[in-house]
């Protein structure tokens, strides 16, 4: 007996005897309003328990050892598939002349509609006869050995960009034909570009431009003469990586280029890219390795003063840093923490606010009274 004595003076949660208990209508309202209130505040707490915590975390880049891989998506309006030129280069001096590896190009007509789609642009490269019936055409001095033979003209003007030399184009038979047509007909198709490609992990540029694309002499050139070239464009993806929804992985998805009136000059659109590499981690999977980038743009008019090739151009630079965004799920601790807290606080609260509220009422009927005795 004298051990439940000494556990009953423990009790921090005395019971009060029903006589001495007095209920409300006011103590009633205020109950419900702060269940309600517990309620939802819970229902808060737990959609914040399921959703992760996501921490930015900014630190210097030291992965230089993969490739940049560009995603685009871009719709030239008014250019043929036949006349766009994709090539690529970097601060190395590498370039990718006419890039046609996992690229894919779709012919619109001048309204955006899909016409005929083309297969996937193959590099024809000069190739050896394989049997006796395969005629093996000249390659007019640039041949790499006695069986190397040119059938094409993509072969010879090959065979011309690998030693370095002009090509004759009014000399060469197998070119005729296909340089007979005028440069009038690229704009009477537009095309989309679609695909992607992987570059050096460094900076660099890529673009879009009318003719077949020749490196010459460290220079690079484009064989389309045709004044007043403006290419209505719209970017419908770029990006420089795997997409993530709330980074700004794709700022320029969407954009739409108008050239304005005819006025007899080319125009030079550039776009110059700031990229972050960014690196997203997720519980139980790998990290995803992406990049984010800003972008400025630029329109440039070729007039009689001003230099330039018309066409799409993006330059771009990596930074030296690197933003790591982690997710961690919430602590179940913490959430029965808070849990517990709003229960208390509420009805602490409501207690405070149902004492007030019933001593304010009885002040006030003792006054009536008073005044009803006098």
């Amino acid at each position: 007996m004298k051990i439940s004595d000494a556990l009953r003076r423990l009790d921090a949660y005395p019971r009060t005897l029903e006589d001495f208990r007095v209920q409300s209508v006011s103590g009633a309202i205020i109950t419900l309003i702060s269940t309600i209130i517990v309620v939802i505040l819970i229902f808060l707490e737990f959609m914040a328990y399921m959703t992760p915590n996501l921490t930015e975390d900014l630190f210097v880049d030291t992965t230089r050892t993969h490739k940049l891989k560009i995603n685009l998506d871009i719709t030239l309006h008014n250019l043929a598939c036949n006349y766009v030129s994709l090539d690529a280069m970097d601060s190395s001096g590498d370039q990718h002349l006419r890039v046609d590896h996992d690229i894919f190009k779709h012919r619109l007509d001048l309204q955006g509609n899909p016409l005929k789609e083309t297969a996937p642009i193959k590099e024809i490269v000069a190739v050896s006869p394989t049997n006796k019936n395969t005629t093996c055409g000249s390659c007019y001095g640039a041949e790499f050995n006695s069986t190397h033979c040119c059938n094409t003209c993509e072969s010879v003007l090959e065979a011309y960009r690998f030693k370095k030399w002009n090509a004759p184009l009014d000399k060469i038979e197998q070119c005729k034909d296909q340089y007979k047509r005028s440069d009038a007909d690229a704009f009477k198709e537009g095309c989309r570009i679609q695909g992607h490609l992987e570059v050096n992990r460094m900076a660099g540029s890529f673009h879009l431009a009318p003719g077949s694309s020749f490196s010459i002499r460290q220079f690079h050139i484009h064989d389309f003469q045709v004044a007043n070239v403006k290419l209505a464009h719209t970017i419908n993806h770029l990006s420089f990586g795997d997409k993530i929804e709330f980074a700004t992985t794709h700022p320029l998805d969407g954009f739409k280029v108008i050239p304005e009136e005819e006025d007899g000059k080319s125009e030079m659109y550039n776009y110059y890219l700031k990229i972050v590499p960014t690196v997203y981690v997720k519980p139980n999977s790998a990290p995803i390795n992406t990049n984010q980038f800003s972008v400025t743009r630029y329109r440039k008019d070729l007039g009689s003063k001003e230099r330039g090739m018309p066409g799409i151009f993006f330059s771009y630079e990596l930074s030296p840093l690197m933003v790591k965004y982690e997710e961690n799920q919430r602590s179940f601790g913490h959430f029965a923490t808070n849990c517990c807290s709003i229960i208390g606080g509420v009805f602490t609260v409501a207690g405070i606010l149902a004492v007030f509220l019933n001593n304010s009422w009885e002040v006030l009927r003792n006054k009536l009274e008073i005044g009803k005795l006098s």
